[in-house]
C-alpha cells in the first residue's frame, strides 16, 4: 500500500490545529516540507517533548512526507531555546544519513511562532498570501505530532492516542499519553486538584483556547492541552465575557488607537488585516458587512485581544462576529493582489513569549510538565465522528457489537473530505448518536 493509503487508513490528522486530514495535504507537491515544531501557546509542552522522545519517528515521517509531496528540502523548525531538542535533532538527522535533505532551523522565541504563515515565513521568508495556504509559495506544513502519526501509520499504526499538557494553577503539571474517546475529567484528574469546582478549564491553550462551560467532553485526535486556572483568574474573565457583550463594550470604549493592528501577526506580514477598522465600523454602526471583508483575514491568533489592546477591549471576538455575518450572506474576502512584503517595523513589534506569559497573569505556572506514564481504565470511551475538517466519519459498526483496540468504527464518506476513525480500547458499542459512537470497555470476546 502507498503511503497516502496508509496515512488515508490510519486516520491521520493535522494534531495541532483544526484537524485538515494529513492524505489530502500530502496529494499536492511543493519545494519545502516544513516542521511545525514551534508549540508558541504558553504552558503547552507536547512538541518538544516527542522530538526528544521520539526523535527518529518524527525525521521518518516527515521525509516520508517529503518525498511524497516531492521536496527539495525539509525544513524543521524548533525554537532556539530547546537547545536540546535541536542538538538531537540535528545529530540523529545526521545519523539516518539526512543531512542533505532535511535542517533543523532555530525559530525566535516570538508569539505566534507556530501560526502556520508566520512560520513560512520565518522558515523560508516567502509570504502566503491573503487568503491562501502555504502551498501557495510552494510549503506543505505538519506538525511533529503528525509526523510522529505518519511514521506510526506506515508500521501500520491507526492514530489512536493524543498526548495532552494538563497545566495552569494546579499542583502536578503533566503531560499524557492519552487513549482517544476518554473524559477530559479524567485527564484533567490526574493533576492533584481537590476541589475542581473551584477551577475552569480552557480546552486548549491560554491564547487561542476556549473556556469549558461543562467539562463533559471527550478527548480527540487533535487534543492538545487543558489549562486549569482559578475562575476569577483574569484569562478567564476575560474568554467569559460573551460575543454580545464584547460587541458593546468594543462599541463603546474603542479609542481607535490601532495597537491591534501594528502587532497582528498578519498585518505584519504585508496582509490588510486591520482590526481597529473593523473596531471602527462597530462604533459607526456600519451594517454594510462586505465592507469589513479584511475580518476573514484574522486567524484569531487572539494576539489584539489578549496583549496588544491597551482598553482591554475584544477586537479578536469582532473579528468573529463580523466572520459570521459574512459566512451568513456568503460573502468571501477577495484579494487585490498576490505578492507581499512584510511590514518593515516587522522585526521590532514581534511579541515576546516571556512577555505575553507576563501579560496573561501565568509567569508562575510557567513551568515544566514533564511526560508521565498513566494507565487509562475507563469505563466508557466517546468516540466523534468529527475530529477533523471535512465530512464526519460514517459507523461502520452497530450497537451491541464488539470491537477491539485499532479497528475501524467510522469510515470517510465517499467522495468527501475527511478522516475515518478507530477504536482506542476493546468493548462493545452501547451507542450510536450525536456524531459520536459510545463504546463500553471491557474485555474482546
Amino acid at each position: 500500500m502507498d503511503l497516502l493509503n496508509l496515512v488515508k487508513e490510519a486516520g491521520v490528522i493535522g494534531a495541532g490545529g483544526a484537524g485538515f486530514p494529513t492524505h489530502a495535504k500530502l496529494t499536492s507537491q511543493a519545494e519545502y516540507i516544513l516542521l511545525n515544531g514551534a508549540e508558541c501557546e504558553p504552558l503547552l509542552r507536547v512538541d518538544q517533548q516527542l522530538m526528544e522522545l521520539f526523535p527518529d519517528q518524527i525525521i521518518r515521517g516527515l521525509e516520508a512526507a517529503g518525498r511524497q509531496v516531492e521536496a527539495r528540502k525539509a525544513i524543521m523548525g524548533i525554537k532556539g531555546k530547546h537547545k536540546k531538542v535541536i542538538g538531537l535533532m540535528r545529530e540523529r538527522i545526521s545519523a539516518l544519513g539526512l543531512t542533505d535533505y532535511m535542517e533543523v532551523m532555530e525559530l525566535r522565541d516570538i508569539y505566534p511562532a507556530g501560526d502556520e504563515q508566520v512560520l513560512v515565513h520565518e522558515l523560508t521568508q516567502r509570504i502566503v498570501p491573503e487568503a491562501a495556504i502555504p502551498l501557495k509559495v510552494g510549503c506543505v506544513v505538519i506538525n511533529s505530532e503528525t509526523a510522529l502519526n505518519i511514521c506510526r501509520a506506515i508500521a501500520g499504526k491507526p492514530v489512536t492516542e493524543t498526548y495532552i499538557t494538563v497545566a495552569g494553577d494546579i499542583p502536578q503539571r503533566m503531560t499524557l499519553k492519552v487513549p482517544v474517546g476518554v473524559s477530559i475529567q479524567e485527564v484533567i484528574g490526574q493533576c492533584g486538584v481537590d476541589n475542581p469546582d473551584d477551577y475552569a478549564v480552557i480546552d486548549g491553550g491560554p491564547m487561542m483556547g476556549s473556556v469549558l462551560n461543562q467539562v463533559n467532553g471527550y478527548v480527540t485526535k487533535k487534543s492538545k492541552g487543558y489549562v486549569l486556572l482559578k475562575k476569577d483568574h483574569f484569562l478567564i474573565r476575560k474568554k467569559s465575557v460573551s460575543l454580545e457583550r464584547a460587541r458593546v463594550i468594543g462599541k463603546t470604549a474603542c479609542e481607535q488607537c490601532r495597537m491591534c493592528t501594528d502587532l497582528c501577526p498578519r498585518y505584519l506580514l504585508g496582509h490588510n488585516m486591520q482590526p481597529h477598522k473593523v473596531m471602527r465600523a462597530l462604533s459607526y454602526n456600519l451594517e454594510d458587512v462586505k465592507d469589513q471583508q479584511i475580518a476573514q483575514l484574522c486567524c484569531e491568533c487572539n494576539a489584539c485581544e489578549l496583549f496588544s489592546c491597551p482598553a482591554n477591549l475584544h477586537p479578536r471576538s469582532v473579528n468573529s462576529l463580523y466572520k459570521r455575518k459574512l459566512a451568513e450572506q456568503g460573502i468571501r474576502y477577495q484579494p487585490l493582489e498576490m505578492d507581499f512584503q512584510a511590514r518593515p517595523a516587522r522585526d521590532y513589534r514581534l511579541i515576546p513569549s516571556k512577555r505575553l506569559v507576563m501579560k496573561l497573569g501565568l509567569s508562575a505556572f510557567d513551568q515544566p510538565a514533564p511526560m508521565t506514564q498513566v494507565e487509562f481504565r475507563p469505563e466508557y470511551i466517546r468516540i466523534a465522528l468529527q475530529q477533523h475538517i471535512g465530512a464526519p466519519a460514517i459507523p461502520v459498526v452497530e450497537i451491541g457489537e464488539k470491537v477491539k483496540a485499532g479497528q475501524l468504527i467510522g469510515k470517510i464518506p465517499d467522495n468527501s473530505l475527511g478522516a475515518p476513525v478507530h477504536s482506542s480500547f476493546e468493548g462493545t458499542v452501547a451507542e450510536i448518536k450525536d456524531h459520536s459512537i459510545l463504546i463500553k470497555v471491557g474485555s474482546y470476546v
